[in-house]
């Protein structure tokens, strides 16, 4: 005789009702099919540069396989917070730095430091559906503020955000460039936005991974809130070098918070996964030391597929791309189609053409495509153009 249990077998709320990927969901439908032109995740279809791998490679051989510290090897600290120091040209101090195994895990800790449930979190949506989710694994809750197209670009209503950022905020969310759209903050509204939050008291958490991949060729990085960090500001910057040096896989990244956390920080950090692998540390360091050269042709390679690809898409019928300043993604879309899933779904089965549905990001995203451009071959994007193009015409005959 079998016993009955009355007690259900389920994770506490918070986590069982946050929102899974759907960009993992289009991705599954389409994952190991030969004809399937992949653009739905966000990174480079280039490999690691080899100085960096070698790196890695000789760290394993001299036997570098041991615990390190929980906010990273000094070295690489030190190198950190020299590349930032020169970066936004604002004295860094090393122990603001902590090593971390990849920015969406910075993020995790940032929200572990700071979140308590029932604490109000404002983000600048459309966004990566995992910044919006983490807060509530905490059970914060998240009030979205949406970017708008104005006059063809990418647009941050500041005056709404400001509205949204009542005394009762306890940390706005910022990711510029932003992903999915491209939208770049302007230096007034880091000012504003940063003055406002010290009168409120309200933390900046900055999700600065792209903040290199901008496409103005003047500019060696996105406007930053670290620039005009001061002693008592409420400032987290979470960074990776997934992005910018081409190492998604090496989980990778580093955070800057002010002096005050970073014991907490380091107890945060035990609890979560205790220290970065060596080799990956080693890696990284040679990566900030030598890798300017493969930042600056990952950022001209940017600009040149962005234009590549709006160029393309602005010539098909109904199709509308507003501009952006930086990061790897065409934000998209096709009058009609309002579904983004259902459409990226039957983009992969029809065409075989991977994007990731704009829904993914958000409500405000519903209708919306996403397209990462970050591609070495030109041919790659102008086949997945054709087979847009295939799929239009078909839809419409």
């Amino acid at each position: 005789m079998t016993q009955s249990h009355t007690h259900s077998i389920q994770t506490r709320t918070s986590i069982h009702e946050l929102a899974g990927s759907l960009i993992r969901e289009v991705a599954n439908s389409g994952m190991g099919k030969a004809d399937v032109l992949p653009f739905w995740f966000g990174e480079s279809d280039l490999a690691t540069a080899g100085f960096i791998r070698d790196e890695a490679a000789r760290s394993l051989a001299n036997g570098e396989t041991f615990y390190s510290q929980n906010l990273g090897r000094p070295y690489l600290r030190e190198g950190i917070a020299s590349y930032l120091t020169s970066l936004h040209n604002q004295h860094v101090e090393t122990d603001r730095i902590a090593v971390v195994s990849s920015g969406v895990t910075g993020l995790m800790i940032t929200a572990e430091l700071l979140l308590a449930p029932r604490d109000r979190v404002v983000a600048i949506t459309p966004l990566w559906p995992n910044v919006c989710e983490i807060p509530k694994i905490l059970s914060a809750e998240v009030e979205r503020v949406p970017l708008c197209v104005r006059e063809g670009r990418w647009t941050l209503d500041l005056d709404r955000l400001l509205g949204a950022l009542t005394p009762n905020t306890k940390a706005l969310i910022v990711n510029s460039p932003n992903n999915p759209t491209g939208w770049v903050i302007d230096e007034q509204s880091v000012a504003a936005i940063l003055q406002h939050c010290r009168q409120h008291g309200i933390w900046i958490v900055c999700d600065d991974v792209y903040e290199r991949l901008v496409y103005d060729p003047d500019l060696r990085s996105a406007p930053s809130f670290l620039k005009y960090y001061k002693e008592g500001d409420r400032i987290i910057s979470v960074n990776s070098f997934s992005k910018a040096w081409s190492m998604t896989g090496w989980r990778a990244g580093w955070m800057v918070v002010p002096q005050e956390l970073t014991a907490d920080l380091a107890k945060v950090i035990e609890y979560n996964f205790s220290c970065v692998f060596e080799p990956v540390q080693r890696a990284a360091s040679v990566a900030l030391l030598h890798g300017e050269p493969e930042v600056a042709r990952l950022k001209r390679r940017l600009a040149d597929t962005r234009a590549l690809l709006k160029d393309a898409l602005v010539s098909l019928p109904d199709v509308e791309v507003p501009d952006a300043g930086g990061a790897m993604y065409m934000f998209f879309r096709i009058a009609g189609r309002d579904d983004s899933l259902a459409l990226a779904k039957q983009l992969v089965s029809e065409v075989g053409l991977g994007l990731a549905p704009g829904s993914a990001f958000g409500a405000e995203g519903n209708g919306w495509l996403r397209w990462c451009h970050a591609v070495s071959a030109d041919a790659k994007l102008l086949d997945g153009v054709d087979r847009l193009r295939t799929f239009l015409s078909q839809s419409k005959g």
